[in-house]
């Protein structure tokens, strides 16, 4: 039997979406939006209409028919913790998407907008798999250095999994017997040691913590940071946007577009943007070796992946400093879309599906 999927993955300036027939993507989208359309939604959730619209007049003008859909896998949102897997949307996972029990995500708007859509086509169903919350670490990882407060595992996972089993395939090994280290370098660099299938360590790419990345800070000294909360010229919406979203490379050259600072670094001698690149591959590669540690130097592999990986300046000055661990291997971009697919379609075969609780 041939089933008919939709991939939905907002982002927080764009929404792709993609159309599968069993494995074989037929039509793929990226829509842009400009800092203007969103400005006027105060929340994420404020955007549902308006992006489930756009994503309709897109699927209309490419003459698909929305009632041969058997599925729509959207990607998952800042919802409680859960295990790697794909989830069926339910009455709660909705309203934990709506509310963003662990802060605001566009990637909370995946399984809403997956499941509003669902709702008009007689037998289809809606999903989210591996969400950003997937949580796998062990106690011990979760430990900080204060009472107050816990270590999250807030990162890439769907596309750290995706990748993995992509590198368990081309070894022809169980993703399960495989220790690996994956660094996704991307808008944010989450960077976790893969234990027998399981992420039993990983940065949090979202709060504040690891390398930094073209528009996040990643870990900041913290007094320096306090005092600024208390010196009366900030704001708290301020610093957020400081940690998540004008800092790193944003921050240091005024843009995020690596391809730029690469430009300037490369064809211009830019001593400065190439300084920023040497830090930004410095500190990834100083977050691989920790989490080599974690797995007792055991590590078959490290995996780069994202959308900085295409940049082959930083990709090897990491792999000069980390490659005495363990061989480096190299998937450049995201393979989030025929990920979201995949699972939905496993599902559809029949493999097991989670209940969200």
């Amino acid at each position: 039997m041939s089933y008919n999927i939709l991939s939905l993955n907002p982002g927080s300036t764009s929404t792709k979406i993609a159309l599968y027939q069993d494995e074989h993507c037929v039509f793929t989208l990226n829509i842009d939006h400009r800092s203007e359309e969103l400005k006027p939604f105060k929340k994420v959730t404020d955007q549902f209409e308006f992006r489930k619209n756009l994503i309709l007049n897109a699927l209309g003008k490419a003459g698909f028919d929305l009632q041969s859909l058997d599925a729509i896998v959207g990607r998952g949102g800042m919802v409680k913790p859960v295990e790697s897997g794909v989830y069926e949307m339910n009455a709660r996972l909705h309203e934990d998407l709506v509310l963003g029990i662990q802060g605001e995500h566009a990637s909370s708007l995946g399984g809403l907008l997956a499941e509003a859509m669902v709702a008009d086509i007689p037998g289809a169903r809606a999903f989210i798999a591996d969400p950003v919350v997937v949580d796998e670490m062990t106690d011990v990882a979760r430990v900080s250095g204060h009472a107050l407060f816990c270590r999250k595992s807030l990162f890439h996972a769907l596309n750290h999994k995706a990748i993995s089993r992509l590198y368990a395939k081309s070894v022809d090994k169980p993703y399960e017997e495989l220790n690996l280290v994956v660094a996704h370098l991307g808008g944010g660099v989450t960077v976790g040691a893969h234990q027998c299938g399981r992420v039993i360590d990983v940065n949090d790419g979202i709060s504040g913590s690891g390398p930094f990345s073209s528009n996040r800070s990643g870990q900041l000294p913290a007094v320096d940071v306090a005092k600024l909360c208390f010196s009366g010229e900030y704001t708290l919406d301020d610093i957020k946007q400081m940690i998540n979203g004008k800092g790193g490379v944003m921050s240091l050259m005024g843009t995020s577009d690596m391809r730029k600072v690469e430009r300037l670094a490369m064809q211009e001698n830019d001593p400065k943007a190439k300084l920023v690149m040497d830090a930004m591959a410095y500190n990834v590669a100083k977050e691989i070796g920790a989490m080599a540690t974690v797995l007792e130097g055991k590590v078959d592999a490290i995996l780069l992946t994202g959308g900085i990986a295409y940049c082959g300046y930083i990709v090897d000055n990491i792999t000069r400093r980390v490659s005495f661990i363990a061989p480096v291997k190299v998937f450049p971009g995201e393979d989030e879309m025929e990920a979201l697919a995949m699972n939905g379609l496993a599902v559809l075969r029949g493999a097991p599906v989670k209940v969200y609780t």
